[in-house]
């Protein structure tokens, strides 16, 4: 993702999709979360579907515009989301911010990593979406670096919870609360500062 230091801006419209390149990509989401991004073939992708895999061709043009597909799908719904956290906060954005962008991830850890990945699509993405889907980072800190160092804290954590790399017994409530509190504290700091 990437962190832009400006106000809110509008949603970058989706792109239109016939109803069945729709299906296809729900379907890939759904395949992804259960088999992986190395599971998801197009073969397998067909099969799911009960049609022929060239059939496929006719509405999604390879693997890569699938990944693409998916990506912008993960990117408008973490962002709307976070958007949300933010703009529905009651004074502790930072706060709202993680808890929305942890229960994404966890809820869709294949589709996370597909969008965090540094395979990612991002040469064909929608105009504006990748930034737009990272500005709450900054909209919840109001500093572009601080932003970029609160979406390493959250990424970072995040994918070592997804990938189980803490050590066992960890408690990552609150690591996640330790991290809160730092960039909350940050927050108030670069708020108060004469230069902010």
């Amino acid at each position: 993702m990437t962190i832009g230091a400006h106000a809110a801006s509008p949603r970058p419209t989706p792109r239109e999709r016939t109803p069945r390149a729709r299906q296809i990509i729900d379907t890939a989401r759904a395949l992804l979360e259960a088999v992986g991004s190395d599971g998801l073939t197009m073969r397998r992708l067909a099969d799911e579907l009960g049609i022929r895999a060239p059939s496929l061709y006719k509405h999604i043009n390879g693997r890569p515009a699938l990944e693409l597909g998916l990506a912008e799908t993960g990117l408008d719904e973490t962002g709307l989301a976070l958007h949300a956290a933010v703009a529905g906060s009651n004074g502790d954005p930072v706060s709202d911010l993680l808890g929305a962008y942890r229960a994404m991830g966890l809820a869709n850890p294949e589709l996370y990593r597909l969008i965090t990945a540094s395979s990612f699509p991002r040469a064909g993405l929608l105009p504006g979406l990748e930034a737009w889907a990272g500005e709450p980072f900054f909209l919840a800190v109001g500093e572009p670096y601080l932003a970029q160092a609160l979406w390493s804290f959250a990424h970072g954590t995040l994918i070592l919870e997804l990938d189980r790399r803490f050590l066992d017994g960890s408690d990552l409530d609150r690591t996640w609360h330790a991290g809160t509190e730092a960039f909350t504290a940050a927050r108030l700091a670069t708020l108060s500062s004469p230069t902010a």
